[in-house]
C-alpha cells in the first residue's frame, strides 16, 4: 500500500525535477481542493529538502497518511538507522505549541500502529522555516519528552546528530511494506469517519479477529435485504469491552447516508458525556479544517451539522412522544442499548397518565410506523449496566416476542452463548427458534488497549477473584499495559504526567459512590462538563490532564483516554477474599444485599478499570484512624489481593 503521495530514494529525489515532484503530489491530492498555499508550501519544501540532504543516502516521503488521525504528516526522511518525522511550517518564524506536539503525536503513531517503525529511531521535528536556531536534548526527543525545532537551514546538522552509522540501517522494502494497525480513539475515529475516510484506513486488521469490516457488512446486507422486500428489522451486536461497538455503529450511519441521501441514518445514544464529546469534537474540528482552507464557518452551525448525524436518545424519544409520524430515519443505531430504561423508569420519569412502555418498546414502536422497511441496529455491551433502571437486552427480546413477531431478528451469537447478555434460558430458547445467529455480529477483541487485548479478560477474572487465572493474565498484560498501585496520590498524579507524551491523556476516575474520597479530595459528586475534560488543553483546570475533576462511570464509559488513575472506593472492597458492596447515606456506609444493585455496583469498577488505552494506576487510601467511615480494615483486604494478583506498589 503507498501511503505517501511521493517516495523515492533521497538521490532520484535531489536529480529528478522539482515540477515533476509537485505534479506527483498534486495528482495524489485527489478529492480535495488543492489551495495555493499548498502549492507553496510543497515547492518550498522540495526545494528546502533538496538542499540540506544532498550529503545523505536513504528514502524521502512527502505527505505520509496518518490513518489513526486522519491526516499526513508533511515528509519523512530514513537515514541509516533513523526515521525523521518533519512537520513543515513554512513562512513561520515561531515553534508553536500545537505544531511541536503535532510532530511529537505523528512519531507516535508511528511507533505505536506501524509494524516497521516499533523499535526504529525515530525523531519528531519541527521546521518553522524562517525562526531561530534552538537548542535540543537528543535523549528527550527519543523519549519524545521534546521535539527538535530549527529553522530551514538546520535540518543537515539536525540529521548527523541523530544518525549512527555503527547501528543497523533500517530495511526500505520492509518498512514500507511493514503492517499499519491503528487503533484510534473513538473521539479520532469519529473525526475521520466525518471527513470521508473509509473505516478501513482507520481500523486495524488482526487474523485472530472478527473485524469491523465484516461487521459493517453483515450490517450492510440485512439493512439492503429489509429495503429490498420492504421489511422490518433489527440486528444486535455485540462485544468486548473497547471491540469497537460504537466505531462500528457509527460508521454504518455513516456508510448509510452516503447510500441514499433519502434514506436518512442517524447515531443515537443515552450516553449523554459521549453525545456531548462527540459533537464538540467533530465541531471543533469542523471550525478548524475550514480555517486551514483559509475559510470561516460558525462554531454554531458546525455544531448544528454534528448534531444531525448524532443525537441524544432521550431527545429523540422525547420528540416521537408528541409526534406521531413516522420518524425521518430510515437506519437508526442505538449505542448500548442494554441501558435502555425499563417500564418503570421510563413510566416514571414520564409521569403522563396511561403512558406504560419501557424505552425499547416504545423505540421499537416507533420505527414501526414505517409502512415499508426500516432497520435498527443495537449495540450491545455484556456486563455494562450500571444504574437502576436500565432494562438490559432481555426487555428488547421481550417486546419483539410479544408484539412484533413480524420483524426479522439477527443477533450475534455470542447472546445465546454467554451468560453476559441474556440469563433466562427461556428468551435464548425463542431467540434460537425465532431470529438469525450472526457470528460477525459479535467483536472478539478488544482494540480499546493497543497494547494489550488481554486486558478485558483480565478486569473479569479479577472481579470474580479468580485468582490464579487473574495472576497468569496479569502477567501476560503487565510488560505491554503497565497496572501499578500505590496508597499516594500525589506519587499516582506525577506517574500519570511522566507516560503523556505529545497529546495523550491523563485523568482521574473513579466510582459515583466512593463518596468518601471527598476527605482526601477527590469529590465524585462534583460533576464534570465532559467536552472540557476530554478535549480540552492542559493548561486548562477542567481538562482531564489537570488531574484535578475526576470523571465518574456515568461521565466515562463508552470513551477512553491514555492513562488513567483509578482511585478506588470503599464502597467496593475485599473482606475475606469476597467482594463487600456498601452505598453512602448520610453519616454511615449501608451494606447493599440486592443482588442487582450489586451487580451494578461492579459493573461501576469493571467500566473504571477498562477505560485506560495504555496504562493503569489505582490510588488505593490508606485508612484512618480518626475518620469513622474509612477505617484501614476498609482497604487491607483490597490491598492484600492487589499484592497476591502481583501488581507492584509505588512508593
Amino acid at each position: 500500500m503507498n501511503r505517501a503521495y511521493y517516495s523515492n530514494s533521497i538521490s532520484s529525489f535531489i536529480t529528478e525535477d522539482s515540477n515533476s515532484i509537485y505534479g506527483q503530489l498534486s495528482s495524489n491530492h485527489k478529492g480535495h481542493s488543492l489551495e495555493e498555499l499548498q502549492k507553496k508550501a510543497w515547492l518550498k519544501q522540495i526545494e528546502i529538502l533538496k538542499e540540506q540532504l544532498g550529503n545523505f543516502n536513504g528514502s524521502v516521503y512527502f505527505e505520509f497518511a496518518i490513518p489513526r488521525m486522519g491526516k499526513r504528516v508533511d515528509n519523512i526522511v530514513i537515514i541509516e538507522d533513523c526515521i525523521f518525522v518533519i512537520e513543515f511550517k513554512v513562512g513561520t518564524n515561531i515553534y508553536t505549541k500545537h505544531a511541536q506536539m503535532q510532530a511529537i503525536d505523528y512519531a507516535l503513531d508511528l511507533r505505536n500502529f506501524h509494524e516497521g517503525s516499533h523499535h526504529a529511531k525515530l525523531v519528531p521535528v519541527l521546521v518553522a522555516t524562517n525562526a531561530k536556531k534552538t537548542i535540543f536534548e537528543i535523549d528527550e526527543v527519543l523519549d519524545f519528552n521534546e521535539v527538535v525545532k530549527c529553522n530551514k537551514n538546520g535540518i543537515e546538522e539536525v540529521i548527523k546528530g541523530f544518525v549512527n552509522s555503527s547501528n543497523y540501517k533500517i530495511n526500505i522494502k520492509y518498512w514500507e511494506d511493514s503492517a499499519y494497525k491503528p487503533t484510534p480513539t473513538i473521539v479520532e475515529a469519529a473525526q475521520a469517519l466525518y471527513k470521508g475516510h473509509d473505516v478501513k484506513e482507520i481500523s486495524r486488521y488482526d487474523s485472530g479477529a472478527i473485524n469491523l469490516s465484516k461487521t459493517t457488512t453483515c450490517l450492510n446486507k440485512v439493512i439492503e435485504y429489509s429495503k429490498l422486500n420492504k421489511k422490518k428489522s433489527i440486528c444486535f451486536v455485540t462485544g468486548v469491552p473497547g471491540a469497537g461497538k460504537t466505531l462500528a455503529g457509527l460508521n454504518i450511519a455513516n456508510e448509510r447516508m452516503k447510500v441514499d441521501e433519502n434514506e436518512y441514518a442517524v447515531f443515537l445514544s443515552g450516553n449523554g458525556p459521549l453525545v456531548d464529546v462527540l459533537r464538540e469534537a467533530l465541531s471543533r474540528d469542523s471550525v478548524k479544517d475550514y480555517n486551514e482552507r483559509g475559510e470561516k464557518i460558525k462554531i454554531a452551525d458546525a455544531r448544528s451539522e454534528a448534531n444531525t448525524f448524532i443525537q441524544n436518545i432521550h431527545h429523540f424519544r422525547n420528540e416521537y412522544i408528541t409526534d406521531t409520524k413516522p420518524p425521518n430515519e430510515k437506519v437508526v443505531v442505538f449505542d448500548e442499548a442494554q441501558r435502555a430504561w425499563d417500564k418503570d423508569k421510563l413510566t416514571s420519569w414520564m409521569n403522563e397518565e396511561g403512558f406504560s412502555m419501557s424505552e425499547p418498546e416504545f423505540l421499537i414502536d416507533v420505527m414501526n410506523r414505517h409502512s415499508d422497511w426500516c432497520t435498527i441496529v443495537c449495540l450491545i455491551g455484556g456486563g455494562q449496566e450500571i444504574n437502576r433502571g436500565e432494562a438490559g437486552i432481555e426487555e428488547w427480546i421481550n417486546t419483539f416476542k410479544e408484539n412484533y413477531q413480524e420483524w426479522n431478528i439477527h443477533y450475534s451469537d455470542l447472546i445465546t452463548e454467554s451468560q453476559n447478555y441474556i440469563r433466562t434460558n427461556c428468551q435464548k430458547l425463542w431467540l434460537i427458534e425465532n431470529a438469525v445467529s450472526e457470528k460477525e455480529l459479535h467483536l472478539s477483541v478488544s482494540v480499546r488497549s493497543f497494547r494489550s487485548e488481554k486486558i478485558s479478560e483480565f478486569v473479569h477474572e479479577f472481579l470474580e477473584i479468580n485468582n490464579e487465572r487473574a495472576k497468569e493474565l496479569f502477567k501476560l498484560v503487565k510488560d505491554d499495559f503497565p497496572i501499578f498501585f500505590t496508597r499516594n496520590l500525589t506519587i499516582a498524579k506525577k506517574w500519570l504526567r511522566e507516560q503523556a507524551k505529545g497529546t495523550e491523556r491523563i485523568g482521574v476516575v473513579a466510582s459515583s459512590g466512593a463518596r468518601r474520597l471527598k476527605s482526601i479530595g477527590i469529590d465524585v459528586k462534583n460533576e464534570i462538563e465532559a467536552p472540557k475534560w476530554f478535549l480540552n488543553i492542559n493548561e486548562d483546570v477542567r481538562s482531564s490532564n489537570f488531574l484535578e475533576e475526576t470523571a465518574t462511570e456515568f461521565d466515562i464509559q463508552g470513551l477512553e483516554i491514555d492513562y488513567t488513575c483509578l482511585a478506588w472506593g470503599a464502597n467496593f472492597h475485599i473482606v475475606d477474599g469476597h467482594w463487600k458492596f456498601q452505598s453512602f447515606r448520610g453519616t454511615k456506609w449501608n451494606n447493599i444485599h440486592i443482588e442487582k444493585s450489586k451487580e451494578y455496583l461492579k459493573n461501576t469498577y469493571r467500566v473504571l478499570l477498562t477505560r485506560a488505552r495504555q496504562g493503569l494506576i489505582i490510588y488505593l487510601p490508606e485508612g484512618s484512624d480518626i475518620d469513622h467511615t474509612r477505617p484501614s480494615h476498609f482497604y487491607d483486604g483490597t490491598y492484600n489481593y492487589f499484592k497476591e494478583i502481583g501488581i507492584e506498589e509505588l512508593f
